[in-house]
């Protein structure tokens, strides 16, 4: 299976908001990703595409020298099969080129896969957010000391 990943175009608003919707019970409006794409100069927003069709996306701000990772979510139809691994790895990748000495995250206790994921990469707890997603507390992990091109074995791009 090719995965590409690239940036993130109006044209794929419709899958991301369909994927979004599907994958969180609190999702992003397609207003707010359209501000995110049009109006948002600290944002990147990346998609992977899989024989042209969005498979995922992920995104994240730039702050001087932190990174935050906003959101990352991959179709259910593609899950376990490296896409958000892909995904994560060209987000650390862009923030660290652009700057970033770290990188900062929220996740639900809850989403065990995602932490998962994010431990693998690194990431460690360092805090907690009470009812930051509402009803549950938001797990906050920072992953530092970025280095371009390393965070995974495979290049990003």
């Amino acid at each position: 299976m090719a995965v590409i990943i690239e940036p993130m175009l109006f044209e794929d608003l419709p899958a991301v908001v369909a994927i979004e919707q599907d994958s969180f019970t609190s999702p992003w409006s397609l207003k707010s990703f359209h501000y995110e794409l049009s109006s948002n100069h600290l944002a990147t927003y990346l998609v992977a595409r899989v024989d042209g069709t969005v498979a995922g996306y992920g995104g994240v701000w730039i702050i001087l020298d932190e990174a935050h990772i906003t959101t990352l979510a991959v179709d259910r139809r593609y899950r376990r099969r490296g896409i958000a691994t892909r995904l994560l790895n060209a987000l650390i990748d862009k923030s660290c080129c652009m700057g970033a000495e770290r990188i900062i995250l929220e996740v639900r206790p809850s989403n065990h896969p995602a932490r998962r994921l994010y431990e693998k990469f690194g990431f460690t707890i360092k805090g907690v957010r009470k009812k930051y997603y509402f009803n549950e507390d938001g797990l906050v992990m920072f992953k530092e000391n970025l280095s371009c091109g390393r965070n995974n074995r495979e290049p990003a791009w």
